[in-house]
């Protein structure tokens, strides 16, 4: 209820003076904090760090602001964050981790407030996003099979984890829809020390011409291991074997020589 002149003038003096709207006192009125929280237990920050940029993307032109906060495997210290996120009255909270098929180690059911699961177990009937891994596996193999090859195996991590199995079945799905032979897939580690030890069993004893062309990769560590064995051996990547990672573990994936396709 004021005249432009005059609100331009307040907003000036307020400029000089640094004057900041108290913004705890704003949400008491609006009934809003306009900030989420993020739980995570993904102390390397491979897939939490990538998805608090593109929450925070996602929220920053509506004026809310993310925090994260780091439970690691311990339940005292998942609460003890959730409870100084209410108190902080997060509009809402972002659980994640580093797998799928693990809940993260803090209950978050009945707080009231809008909780979405990325990248972790959820609860029963709350909002889950997971990545598509058979899909993901799919589109590797079959990129393989456009490229002309057509003895692919398949390296990945510890079958503990359920996205070895589903990633695994779906390499298995296509190459018999395309009536290929399927190699039992090799299961270890996450790590290059594991598949850097994968190519000793698959291009040690057969004879070149039972080598696979292509090796579809469990995750990006696996198929940096795997390339610097092929390349001991005097193996050319991709002109005799083609190396596909997954996960898309940018700084992994840009420095391995050649850079690697994820």
């Amino acid at each position: 209820r004021m005249t432009a002149e005059t609100r331009e003038r307040i907003r000036e003096t307020a400029r000089l003076l640094g004057f900041r709207p108290n913004s705890l006192a704003q949400s008491l009125l609006r009934k809003r904090s306009f900030t989420v929280g993020l739980l995570t237990n993904d102390t390397y920050g491979r897939f939490s760090l990538p998805l608090m940029a593109g929450v925070s993307d996602a929220l920053v032109d509506k004026g809310v602001s993310v925090f994260l906060c780091n439970v690691e495997d311990d339940q005292r210290l998942g609460q003890l964050h959730v409870e100084a996120m209410l108190d902080k009255r997060v509009d809402g909270i972002v659980a994640t981790g580093k797998r799928i098929d693990r809940h993260l180690p803090v209950d978050l059911s009945n707080l009231r407030i809008p909780v979405v699961y990325a990248f972790t177990q959820p609860d029963p009937g709350a909002v889950g996003l997971v990545s598509d891994d058979a899909d993901g596996a799919r589109l590797a193999v079959e990129h393989f099979l456009r490229l002309g090859r057509r003895r692919i195996a398949h390296v990945s991590g510890p079958a503990s984890f359920a996205v070895v199995h589903a990633r695994a079945e779906a390499y298995r799905d296509v190459l018999k829809e395309n009536g290929l032979a399927v190699r039992e897939p090799l299961l270890g580690a996450w790590s290059e020390a594991w598949g850097h030890d994968a190519v000793a069993k698959l291009f040690g004893k057969a004879g070149r011409e039972g080598w696979p062309d292509g090796v579809f990769c469990g995750n990006d560590q696996i198929a940096r291991g795997v390339i610097d064995a092929l390349r001991e051996r005097g193996i050319r990547v991709p002109e005799d074997v083609g190396v596909i990672g997954f996960d898309n573990w940018q700084i992994v994936a840009e420095a391995t020589r050649p850079p690697l396709t994820s």
